[in-house]
């Protein structure tokens, strides 16, 4: 087996990944087979996309960091039903999906559910920006905010996947065990319900 090291960023720089030449299927089945460092390469070459998704219900590296964590051990004790009909990836970001449904749901975190705006303060701020208009962008945040929490949870997951990680709708609806049609409807609805919500 070959093994190289990366580094990649998400909160914490410099944090070493192994990547390794071994497909995820190949992985699965040493894993199965009672090889617990094939799971640890497992989580090492997801652990990026899974941290980001969770970051984006959560809005915070604490919180995203836990969620991703609960994600990964909720995968460890399933693995044995993952069938391989769909990608690794989009098994994860379905479990992913569902801690951070429940999470957010059982916590009622309102301040962290905004995939709209504040995952894109730094594109939407300008250097130029004054003190006033960043208070302004802040209060329509918060707005945005509110409105977001208050939609029904495969709403909002599909606007979350869709909108911020540019997922197909047939990803999407792998990861949300849901119909093609149905995230269509559901992003469709999340839309429509945003802008009267916002109005």
């Amino acid at each position: 087996m070959i093994t190289r090291t990366v580094s990649w960023t998400a909160e914490e720089p410099g944090a070493k990944v192994t990547v390794t030449n071994d497909t995820d299927a190949e992985l699965v089945r040493a894993c199965l087979a009672g090889r617990r460092e094939a799971f640890d390469t497992l989580v090492e070459r997801h652990q990026r996309h899974v941290y980001q998704l969770c970051y984006r219900f959560a809005g915070n590296h604490e919180d995203a960091n836990d969620l991703a964590q609960d994600a990964f051990i909720r995968a460890y004790r399933g693995l044995k039903t993952f069938k391989g009909h769909a990608s690794l990836g989009t098994w994860l970001h379905r479990i992913a999906v569902n801690v951070c449904l429940n999470k957010v749901a059982v916590k009622n975190r309102v301040e962290a559910l905004d995939p709209l705006i504040a995952a894109n303060d730094e594109r939407i701020a300008s250097h130029d920006e004054s003190a006033s208009e960043a208070l302004l962008r802040g209060e329509r945040a918060a707005v945005v905010r509110a409105a977001i929490a208050k939609l029904p949870k495969k709403q909002r997951a599909t606007l979350v996947l869709r909108v911020y990680h540019d997922l197909p709708h047939d990803e999407i609806a792998g990861i949300l065990g849901s119909s093609v049609g149905a995230v269509k409807a559901n992003f469709f609805h999340a839309l429509n319900n945003l802008k009267k919500l916002l109005t």
